[in-house]
């Protein structure tokens, strides 16, 4: 019986080999030995026996059986050898009782290679098996910032956590973003490891069925997608026709995911409509307003940063009064997300605006459902299709700021008043930085975080002899301070210098034209669009103080012409980190992509980007969405 079944793998691996000799890729099993004589191994780990997955194991340790298999480990020797006997006895013992002994393998990379137990290898992949035991020793390459090697350091951290060794990640952080997803205690529990187990073949079979194994993601990517919409609770009651409907419907999710970069930036607002009203044709005739809402996670008079958007809202409705009519909503939450978006788009509104990252999560399956809604999140680098994200080059205004302090410090020492670890936030820092360099080679910035636990900003400034500080950008309207934008202390009295400005009624008006007159619909329609606009576009402003000496005005005022005309790139030339690496060369100019990445500081701070236990609890939630920890 099993003389049958090698003849039609020796078909197999036959057409492989010719696949490979034609398309000039390598015909037999890779080696292990020979990838590792070009690669630095920091340690050996001995994971035990584990289930391996099948299509996870690629070769053998050795060449001493490589050539007996073709690429896909179908054998290619003939019929009537020892080798094709013993092949045909294993095939004959899987159809009787199952394969029961582990082999022995190397894993390296999240790939397998075998020591012992190629046949056996050969003879479950024939029979189309998902995975095989294994006692398996880990061979560990040594850590560097390349992305493949840092995707495996996730991956290891994955594994460590949860006992899976089906995952694998094309994107860095995803999997730290499932364990979150999942939310349950590490390591995990059988119960957990059941659950998972449960949610990951259901969503495999829909997805498949639908077409996945035809986009180019793995399935771990997929899983991401799919977890990030629906929830790991809500996916553990699903039927398998709701994974099949929910599949089908997020599409569009997973195509983002085989972009390369994901994320496309629009830089600046397409300025051709600009002097063209989109409400005289859109109502003409009509006294029907067109109603927008604005969904805010605490109240205007609680948060500065909720009183900027507050002040464009009032701006959109002062600027087209008979047009519009806005809707706000304090206090939306994860808890209530949902329902306060179906609530406002049962009143009418076709454009949303949720002005923090925490409430991104639960507006996405709502954008999933109501389509025809325009759902746009204030926040950087978010890869989802349905929703797209806008911010503002704040990293503009804190350059200019960063000029003024750096020109005006006697002392050499800068203290910078950042609030949550996120993307967006390090450029902001690090662009202040550099404007205080550029005028004062000799200036350090001492980084502190308002949300950190022990948090204590007099103490702070004391204890490093601080009296320029760069700070909140508006003021707490129930917490009325003057401790915000650029400020000195001089004899016991605070003097404002500077304040960068969030004009978020110009961008309101600006991304609603976007919206009414086309340009929104035909703008890169098969990518996620963050909208990250700065000075040239009027969303960012920096207000100076008569206190600030002639000098320095005028060479701020000529550095933001040169950033409204384009002429400027504040992330150019040499800049190293903190760690002495060089980050951009003297000749470069740092891409809009790693300027929103940045996962590291300048080499003129003094300080560090807080990991998630230094900070409140109250801060916990933004950081585990957008949150970015120093590389």
């Amino acid at each position: 019986m099993g003389e049958i079944e090698y003849t039609e793998a020796l078909k197999a691996g036959k057409k492989e080999y010719k696949n490979c000799l034609h398309q000039g890729r390598y015909p037999y099993l890779p080696v292990l030995d020979e990838i590792l004589s070009h690669t630095q191994i920091r340690s050996e780990q001995n994971l035990g026996l584990v289930h391996v997955p099948l299509e996870f194991v690629v070769g053998t340790s050795t060449a001493g059986r490589t050539r007996a298999f073709s690429s896909n480990f179908m054998p290619i020797l003939p019929v009537k050898s020892e080798f094709a006997m013993k092949w045909g006895h294993l095939a004959d013992a899987q159809v009787e009782e199952g394969i029961r002994d582990p082999i022995v393998a190397y894993e390296f990379m999240n790939r397998y290679y075998v020591v012992e137990g190629n046949k056996r290898v050969s003879v479950l992949k024939y029979y189309d098996a998902i995975s095989i035991p294994a006692i398996v020793t880990r061979k560990v390459p040594v850590y560097s910032e390349e992305e493949d090697i840092r995707l495996y350091y996730e991956l290891m951290k994955f594994i460590d956590a949860t006992g899976i060794y089906s995952m694998e990640f094309s994107h860095l952080g995803e999997a730290k973003q499932l364990l979150e997803m999942v939310g349950r205690p590490q390591p995990w529990d059988e119960q957990t490891k059941d659950d998972f187990s449960k949610v990951t073949f259901l969503f495999s079979k829909a997805f498949k069925s639908r077409g996945g194994d035809k986009i180019s993601i793995t399935l771990a990517d997929a899983l991401v997608a799919f977890m990030n919409v629906y929830g790991f609770d809500e996916m553990l009651t699903m039927s398998e026709q709701d994974y099949s409907a929910n599949v089908q419907k997020i599409r569009n999710e997973f195509l983002v995911m085989t972009e390369s970069d994901r994320v496309g930036l629009v830089m600046d607002p397409d300025n051709t409509q600009e002097k063209k009203n989109p409400f005289t044709l859109l109502l003409a005739g009509s006294a029907k307003k067109y109603k927008v809402a604005f969904l805010y996670p605490k109240s205007a008079e609680d948060s500065d940063w909720i009183y900027g958007h507050e002040l464009g809202r009032n701006y959109l409705e002062e600027r087209f009064p008979e047009q519009i009519k806005t809707i706000r909503v304090d206090n939306v939450n994860e808890s209530n997300i949902e329902e306060t978006l179906e609530d406002v788009i049962a009143k009418g509104a076709k454009i949303i605006f949720g002005v923090a990252p925490q409430i991104l999560k639960g507006s996405l399956k709502v954008a999933v459902n109501h389509p025809q809604v325009k759902i746009l999140n204030c926040s950087l680098n978010t890869p989802h299709k349905y929703i797209r994200t806008y911010y503002a080059r704040m990293y503009e205004a804190k350059f200019l700021s960063g000029i003024i302090a750096g020109a005006m410090a006697d002392n050499d020492r800068i203290a910078y008043v950042a609030d949550y670890p996120i993307y967006g936030m390090i450029a902001n820092i690090n662009a202040f930085a550099l404007g205080a360099a550029c005028v004062n080679p000799r200036a350090r910035i001492y980084l502190e975080w308002s949300t950190k636990k022990d948090y204590n900003l007099d103490d702070f400034l004391w204890n490093n002899n601080i009296q320029y500080v760069s700070n909140q950008d508006l003021i707490t309207p129930k917490q009325p301070s003057r401790e915000f934008g650029v400020y000195r202390y001089i004899n016991g009295e605070l003097q404002n210098l500077a304040m960068p400005v969030w004009n978020w009624g110009i961008f309101y008006e600006k991304m609603i034209n976007s919206i009414l007159m086309g340009s929104y619909n035909t703008q890169e329609e098969e990518k996620a669009l963050n909208y990250w606009w700065g000075m040239s576009a009027g969303v960012i402003d920096l207000e100076c103080s008569p206190r600030i000496p002639n000098g320095v005005r005028s060479l701020v005022e000529h550095m933001k012409q040169d950033l409204c005309r384009g002429e400027l790139d504040i992330f150019s030339g040499e800049i190293y980190s903190q760690d002495g690496r060089l980050r951009n060369r003297e000749n470069e100019t740092m891409s809009p992509q790693d300027i929103m990445q940045m996962d590291w500081l300048v080499d003129n701070i003094i300080g560090e980007i807080p990991t998630g236990e230094k900070l409140v609890d109250a801060a916990k939630p933004v950081v585990q969405l957008k949150g970015v920890e120093e590389k």
